[in-house]
């Protein structure tokens, strides 16, 4: 088996191991497989792992097939920095000249919550909370995950099912401080971002200012 075969196998099989552990469909393997080995043929990326390649591969057929997961959840199944999947993810979009569409809020928004155990009202809160922080422009340059669990934590502290910055930061993998940068500045406009039907338990004016 000449070298170059043996790189295509033992990077499927990596690309393979890595989906099992986050029950991510053959849909995404295949197109995962796809990318690595467009990637390999044209000998884009030389110098970079395989192991990276397969990594970023495998992240950008997330995004492309509609159910993105972030660079943290790859990073927790992968031998690779996150930094370096990040690296290898712009390349292979320069090299492939591919595109991947914008990540939304709404992405995350239903995995994180259930992950932290909230119940579906203050999902939906959340979910309206940084939909409209983002229709309003209050969160400008903000990634949409440090949104996303900057509303989770706006919508728990308003309700019965409170979460602190670091049980969402573990769960969307973004540090404390990346949530209460966001946070800040959705606090001011608190009023608008809520649902007109949320019941609150603890009211906008005792939500935590930071």
């Amino acid at each position: 088996m000449s070298s170059s075969d043996r790189a295509l196998i033992n990077a499927f099989r990596e690309i393979s191991n890595m989906a099992d552990k986050i029950n991510l469909p053959k849909t995404i393997v295949d197109r995962a497989n796809l990318l690595f080995k467009q990637v390999h043929d044209g000998k884009n990326l030389k110098g970079r792992s395989n192991d990276a390649i397969s990594s970023a591969s495998l992240y950008i057929a997330c995004r492309q097939e509609g159910v993105p997961r972030t660079f943290k959840e790859i990073c927790a199944v992968s031998k690779i920095s996150k930094k370096e999947i990040g690296r290898c993810f712009k390349l292979i979009l320069k090299a492939l000249e591919t595109q991947v569409d914008l990540i939304t809020t709404g992405d995350f928004m239903s995995r994180f919550c259930s992950n932290l155990g909230l119940p579906t009202f203050a999902q939906k809160a959340a979910t309206h909370i940084a939909r409209k922080a983002v229709d309003l422009d209050i969160v400008p340059g903000r990634s949409p995950i440090s949104v996303a669990a900057a509303a989770i934590y706006m919508a728990s502290q308003a309700s019965d099912d409170k979460r602190t910055q670091k049980d969402i930061g573990d769960i969307a993998g973004v540090a404390d401080v990346t949530i209460r940068q966001s946070y800040k500045l959705m606090y001011p406009h608190a009023k608008e971002l809520f649902p007109d039907d949320f019941k609150f338990t603890t009211p906008i004016e005792l939500l935590p200012p930071l």
